[in-house]
């Protein structure tokens, strides 16, 4: 398993406001230094993964890197994808099936999502954006909570893979975790596929 060295050393265990902040600057940096990310991330993901059946993805907001290619490749490999929906009075996202090429709707805090008449799935494996991650497997979201409480859901449910999408730079040496955080099974960037015990 290749590493990458921590790009973001300078982000000290802080308040998450604080470390929100300097990591959406570590993740605008990394996305404006590395226009290939999209693809070596799929490459990596590819080499280091086996993929799920039903695989929920996410349609980049701003820096976060792009994982449409990998989308791409995974749906000619015969997976359903799915793209989540934001239910705010649940805190629980709900995952529609999606194609690439279908259209998609606006969503709440600038995401975007399949129409309603997508048909909902439960997805085995639920690709993660996010601000910041450490080597423990834990990472740093936008303050809502959606992601935790969805994939404690699932857990409990059954078996799902929660893999981190980031870039390398996005990468801190540690996070102040709280009793509701859920790790990461896996952290994919365009330099290396991390597996977390």
């Amino acid at each position: 398993m290749q590493r990458s060295a921590p790009a973001t050393q300078g982000v000290a265990i802080m308040n998450k406001a604080s470390l929100r902040e300097a990591a959406r600057e570590a993740r605008e940096a990394a996305f404006e230094a590395a226009p290939h990310a999209a693809h070596d991330l799929a490459a990596q993901f590819l080499r280091a993964l086996q993929p799920g059946r039903v695989i929920s993805g996410y349609s980049p907001i701003g820096s976060e890197i792009d994982i449409v290619p990998l989308l791409a490749m995974l749906a000619v490999q015969g997976a359903t994808l799915a793209l989540p929906v934001v239910r705010k009075a649940t805190r629980i996202l709900e995952f529609r099936a999606w194609s690439p090429g279908d259209v998609l709707e606006a969503g709440v805090f600038g995401t975007r999502h399949p129409t309603q008449d997508a048909k909902v799935v439960t997805p085995d494996m639920v690709l993660v954006p996010m601000l910041a991650f450490d080597d423990t497997g834990h990472r740093l979201g936008y303050g809502g909570g959606y992601y935790d409480a969805t994939l404690a859901m699932l857990r409990a449910a059954g078996s799902v893979t929660a893999v981190g999408c980031a870039f390398a730079a996005q990468r801190v040496p540690s996070l102040p975790v709280e009793s509701n955080d859920q790790k990461l099974d896996w952290l994919v960037t365009e330099q290396d596929a991390i597996r977390f015990s």
